[in-house]
């Protein structure tokens, strides 16, 4: 089938992550758009791509891309996204998707009108480890499955220059850990889990450099009597010869045994009363994440070409945000927040930024 035509709107520190990707599945980007003309010249340059512009209209005019993929800050998103979507251009939108829940639904809203693919970034349920874990689950490795816990920790958030060499607007987001990190494994719970029933969380700012939570402890809970445990703490890091490649450390339980993945994305098992022994499972392809990536894009690709179902829908990620609104709100009020009960529009108020 003939390859699409990728374009790409921002040239930030993601970026050239999903660059990689494209190379990585064979696919060469026609043209890149940043008001910051310096660094998208020298990616276009690495990347060797023909066309270079500031506006994101007039690319979109100009070079009449077929997939048009957003790395953008959630403020700079919905005018572009909306542009595409109103063109018929299938549309890959990094997260946080929008500034808020209401954005993010009216966006997904334009993409159903116009017939339009919308998809989201979210590329951790893309990583070797959760695909292997999901594979796993399917087969009945585990038996019936217990849950799921993961301990956070990537050691980027310490002292009053944290996070400015690479993406200095953590520091006065409203909202940080959850919303920027902790929503990668709602939606990879999700993936391995299920749909969220409730949640219960306490959300902490251990670094006074910055203006929201870096510190936080969610507990999930989903259908058959499993359980989901996040422990994120952005200060502490863990072993790891790269602690941003898997963040953190993961057990996954079942009726058979326990599932461990360290921080260098071996992942052991250890059967109930026997010893722990490595389970080898594929995961050393290039790029960030272990190549997730390069994984969302080709599954995207396979969506568009082959009808193959799209798991990362606009549609499907609002779930994710409800989720993330539920915790805000349980940590506002104190409170354990059933899902089935709780409207994250009625309770705005407390889902839209952090107070300790």
């Amino acid at each position: 089938m003939q390859a699409p035509r990728v374009a790409m709107v921002g040239a930030g520190y993601f970026a050239r992550f999903q660059l990689e990707g494209w190379r990585d599945c064979g696919v060469k980007v026609v043209a890149l758009c940043d008001t910051r003309q310096d660094r998208a010249q020298a990616l276009a340059q690495e990347f060797d791509i023909p066309f270079v512009v500031d506006d994101a209209q007039v690319l979109l005019d100009t070079v009449e891309p077929t997939l048009l993929d957003v790395v953008l800050p959630p403020a700079a998103q919905d005018a572009v996204v909306t542009a595409a979507l109103a063109r018929g251009i299938a549309t890959i939108c990094q997260k946080p998707f929008g500034i808020d829940l209401a954005q993010a639904e009216a966006m997904t809203a334009t993409a159903q009108r116009h017939d339009t693919m919308l998809a989201v970034h979210e590329n951790f349920r893309f990583t070797p480890w959760f695909r292997e874990c999901r594979r796993l689950i399917d087969a009945g490795f585990f038996g019936r499955v217990h849950g799921i816990s993961f301990r956070l920790r990537p050691g980027d958030g310490q002292g009053p220059g944290a996070y400015l060499d690479r993406q200095p607007y953590f520091q006065t987001m409203p909202q940080l850990l959850v919303r920027e990190t902790a929503v990668h494994f709602i939606d990879s719970f999700r993936y391995l889990l299920g749909e969220v029933r409730a949640v219960t969380a306490r959300l902490r700012r251990l670094n006074p450099a910055i203006a929201a939570e870096d510190a936080g402890v969610i507990l999930f809970e989903f259908d058959d009597n499993r359980c989901g445990l996040f422990d994120g703490n952005r200060l502490n890091d863990h072993v790891a010869r790269n602690t941003r490649l898997t963040m953190g450390e993961m057990w996954l339980e079942g009726e058979t045994g326990v599932m461990r993945l360290d921080g260098d994305a071996s992942m052991w098992w250890k059967p109930d009363h026997g010893p722990e022994v490595e389970h080898v499972y594929p995961h050393d392809a290039p790029g960030a994440f272990g190549g997730a990536c390069s994984a969302l894009q080709a599954h995207v690709l396979a969506h568009l070409q082959q009808g193959a179902t799209l798991e990362n829908s606009a549609q499907d990620y609002l779930a994710n945000l409800r989720v993330q609104a539920a915790v805000y709100h349980s940590h506002h009020t104190g409170r354990r927040v059933a899902m089935a009960q709780f409207d994250p529009h009625h309770h705005r108020e407390t889902t839209t930024g952090f107070t300790p």
